[in-house]
């Protein structure tokens, strides 16, 4: 950390001495660029205005998009809370920062990327949902709570902040985790205004649950707009790199803690009109491991030799300059017993399951949830379609191959079929070479289910 220190005090042309007596904005030759992340709970990509959704309330992210760039195939580490925070802090695989199952801490000796910022001189806070331990609070100069939202504190944060110091802010909201409460925006979204996924029954149920979700969503949306005419009130709005994320999919059936695209894609914007171009778009692929790298890029600051992921800075400049041509996932232990592996390139997504004999059971809170309940009465009574029962098979493949163009809900499983024997190979392979290279290794004594898996409850 220090010698990273040492090296942005040499852009700034100051000495470390300098550095200490003399305030870093006044001594700076040009502003540093400020930085914040918003970071929703359980919010699936294409759940965003700005990604096609004709119903649901998302007006400030999609101003996001319109003043900035909108990723379409950003991809997370791993579809579970805690270990997808933890990778993107410290740029790394979930199993490489030793915090890879859910409500793992992470350890002290990793390297955290508001650290790297905060030795820097930058001022550091988070505000909202906190899921990475009590050992990586070091790396922020202040952490807020905030209930039910999580976004309560942030117009305070912001207002707080030192103005003698460029900021890092992460905030992370709890919506829209479950559980959910009627009325929490003004206008809420109606059964109606659900879209409702292939791979879950279309009933009353499951249109409420959705509708519910769809409401936090709008009131993640309506504190980033506060967010925003605040920072337009100190100038300092345009000179702010802000990126909205998910940490993994909506917490239904068939998304949160899975490898498809409905679990591991995520809504990916961001607003930078010092080097986005305005309503641009990029299509190229990009791993939730590259932030890291990305923001210390533009501080002007080294990445770690810790990092596992790759700056995309040069992409934000044009769409034509692509870093990587696969994106890598994981499943690990969340309520459940489980070691899932993904390679995704733009057309293809292969999964490895190392333990096939356990069902694609949701996790907890899902399995109590109105739209799973539902699901079992269907199940019994065989009225659900094939793609809507993938959660009660049993076993399950050991490998799945599918084409994401012509099969965007993966439901045609192409092991087996001849005709992709060669992609098949060339995908085993990218994984095999990505497992090597992280050091990546199937537990000897896997963590058993804490949950039961058709009731939810704690075992």
């Amino acid at each position: 950390m220090q010698s990273t220190r040492r090296s942005f005090m040499k852009r700034m042309g100051l000495s470390l001495l300098g550095a200490a007596t003399m305030p870093l904005a006044c001594a700076a030759p040009k502003k540093q660029p400020n930085f914040i992340i918003f970071i929703s709970d359980d919010v699936s990509w294409n759940d965003i205005g700005a990604y096609g959704h004709p119903h649901i309330k998302t007006p400030n992210i999609d101003r996001m998009a319109k003043e900035g760039v909108k990723f379409t195939n950003a991809f997370l580490t791993i579809s579970s809370c805690s270990p997808s925070r933890c990778s993107i802090m410290t740029g790394r695989y979930p199993h490489s920062t030793s915090a890879g199952e859910l409500h793992m801490p992470l350890p002290s000796d990793q390297v955290v990327f508001a650290g790297l910022l905060k030795n820097a001189g930058y001022y550091t806070a988070s505000s909202g949902k906190w899921h990475m331990g009590e050992a990586a609070k070091v790396n922020f100069d202040r952490i807020e709570d905030g209930h039910p939202s999580g976004c309560e504190y942030w117009e305070q944060v912001v207002q707080e902040r030192p103005k003698d110091q460029p900021f890092f802010m992460w905030f992370a909201s709890f919506d829209a985790h479950r559980g959910y409460e009627e009325n929490c925006i003004p206008n809420p979204h109606k059964p109606e205004d659900v879209i409702v996924p292939p791979f879950l029954p279309d009933n009353a149920e499951t249109r409420k649950d959705l509708a519910l979700y769809y409401d936090e969503i709008s009131r993640l949306d309506s504190y980033m707009g506060k967010v925003f005419k605040l920072l337009k009130d100190q100038g300092e709005l345009d000179n702010t790199f802000m990126l909205f994320l998910g940490d993994n999919g909506r917490p239904f059936p068939r998304c949160k803690t899975r490898l498809y695209d409905s679990g591991i894609q995520t809504p990916f914007i961001i607003r930078y009109p010092a080097l986005v171009q305005a309503n641009s778009v990029r299509d190229n692929l990009v791993s939730s491991v590259d932030i890291a790298p990305t923001i210390l890029e533009l501080a002007g600051l080294d990445a770690s030799p810790s990092f596992q992921g790759k700056s995309f800075v040069a992409m934000l400049k044009k769409d034509s300059t692509s870093i990587r041509d696969y994106v890598f996932a994981e499943h690990n232990w969340h309520d459940y017993q489980a070691h899932e592996r993904s390679a995704r390139n733009k057309k293809y997504l292969y999964i490895r399951n190392s333990f096939p004999q356990f069902n694609g059971n949701p996790p907890a809170d899902a399995v109590r949830s109105i739209t799973y309940r539902k699901m079992l009465e269907l199940q019994d009574q065989g009225n659900l379609s094939p793609g809507q029962q993938d959660c009660f098979i049993s076993p399950r493949p050991k490998e799945e191959l599918y084409d994401i163009i012509q099969d965007p809900n993966s439901f045609k499983n192409l092991v087996g079929n001849q005709k992709y024997a060669n992609v098949l190979a060339k995908m085993r392979s990218a994984l095999d070479d990505w497992i090597k290279q992280t050091d990546d290794k199937i537990p000897d004594k896997p963590t058993p289910d804490k949950f039961h898996r058709q009731t939810g409850k704690k075992l």
